[in-house]
């Protein structure tokens, strides 16, 4: 118990008192560095959203014609959901090597709804209004599902349990930059449409994708690098810039889609081979 002296001024608190209180902090106050890294997740998913407001919608809306201005916008609000992927991809790395905080989950589950649920979200719904505004409500539409799916991929990762390095769905990362990438694209509006709706699908999906771990993960953090300098080069207008974004794009989009191809496999073959081991044991 600490005294307090009666002559001191009001508002005045011991030393002592002081030191008691910070010791008596609760540990789920306690933000670890896994925490930090998870805190700028969710800071470049928000700068995705300003970015494209500022850059993208704002100019749309007020009739200014600066397409580098959005080109450049564009490209910087998708380096910053990459730069979200690789604090998402470190902030796990970290917490499995270093001392994780009571409340790390729910700040990553917090973080990805930012950075993956809200700012693709949000770049599908103003690249509807900014494409034909005719598209608007089905673009906004297409952005709701987005974020849906986010949000109950995350909610079934916090409650259901799986096996060890395996994901249930597309991850939330993976999914936001597929999105992207379809947009990017540039294809037509209802194919668009389709292939954004079909990766939301994908991330409620029970396919199931392997965690980035170990050569997995270097190959992915060695992905996102290059697609930042795609981006780099495409909002620049560097010579071809145009083509290696598609081109990326695609590769991601591809990816997307053969994922699934390759986990239904594996599936089909797993039943068969049990299958066959029952048959074999039901022999005499």
């Amino acid at each position: 118990m600490t005294l307090i002296d009666p002559d001191a001024p009001a508002g005045w608190v011991d030393e002592a008192e002081e030191e008691d209180d910070a010791e008596e902090m609760p540990l789920s106050m306690r933000l670890s560095i896994a925490d930090t890294l998870t805190l700028g997740n969710a800071t470049c998913g928000f700068m995705a959203v300003y970015f494209t407001t500022t850059g993208i919608l704002i100019p749309h809306l007020t009739g200014s014609e600066e397409t580098g201005m959005a080109r450049h916008s564009a490209a910087t609000a998708v380096i910053l959901m990459l730069c979200a992927a690789v604090f998402d991809l470190f902030d796990g790395l970290v917490a499995r090597k270093l001392r994780s905080s009571p409340m790390g989950a729910e700040l990553d589950n917090l973080s990805d709804l930012i950075s993956f649920g809200l700012a693709p979200a949000y770049f599908v719904l103003v690249y509807g209004m900014v494409a034909d505004d005719a598209h608007q409500r089905v673009s906004a539409l297409a952005a709701i599902v987005v974020l849906l799916a986010v949000v109950l991929r995350l909610a079934r990762f916090s409650c259901v349990t799986l096996k060890d390095g395996m994901f249930q769905g597309m991850p939330s990362p993976f999914g936001a930059l597929t999105v992207v990438s379809i947009v990017l694209l540039e294809l037509p509006f209802v194919p668009t449409l389709l292939a954004i709706v079909g990766v939301a699908w994908l991330m409620v999906s029970r396919v199931e994708y392997p965690k980035p771990r170990g050569i997995l993960a270097v190959a992915m953090l060695s992905w996102i690098v290059s697609a930042m300098a795609l981006l780099v080069a495409w909002a620049f207008d560097a010579p071809g810039g145009q083509l290696l974004l598609q081109t990326g794009c695609a590769l991601q989009v591809v990816t997307g889609a053969v994922i699934p191809l390759f986990a239904t496999a594996r599936r089909v073959n797993t039943f068969r081979d049990n299958r066959r081991e029952a048959r074999a044991a039901q022999l005499p």
